[in-house]
């Protein structure tokens, strides 16, 4: 396809023969949802390090309670790398306070795997947990 032949076309009619042709999905415009955590179940939840740190109890909602747990409930913006069915992956910043990326894999409903890295408080930070239900929360 020659560049000069697009170049008078509208740029929605462009993109209207992307989409046809298969190249470009109108899909790519939505926001991404992280419906996988909304699966999980509600309650406390035992956060264990895999390097034998120290076990954190936290009481999870939604399930968002899982990507910052470096920053606690700092005001921070997200942006979505991954939201698979059984995975999702979320970069956010927290201006003035550092910076992470989580990865979360669900194994059940009430069991899940998290990697998360970046810097908190000027330190970096790097870790690996099993996060699992324990009972409700109190």
């Amino acid at each position: 396809m020659r560049l000069k032949k697009l170049a008078g076309k509208r740029p929605a009619r462009i993109a209207a023969g992307f989409i046809a042709m298969g190249l470009l999905s109108p899909v790519a415009a939505q926001a991404p949802s992280l419906a996988m955590l909304g699966t999980l179940d509600d309650g406390q939840w035992e956060v264990r390090p895999r390097d034998g740190g120290s076990v954190r109890r936290l009481c999870v909602r939604s399930g968002m309670e899982l990507i910052q747990l470096q920053h606690g409930n700092s005001n921070c913006s997200r942006f979505v790398v991954e939201d698979a069915a059984n995975a999702v992956t979320v970069q956010y910043t927290c201006r003035g306070n550092g910076y992470g990326r989580t990865s979360i894999r669900r194994e059940t409903t009430n069991l899940v795997q998290i990697d998360s890295q970046g810097i908190a408080g000027g330190l970096p930070f790097q870790f690996s947990a099993e996060a699992r239900r324990v009972g409700a929360c109190r």
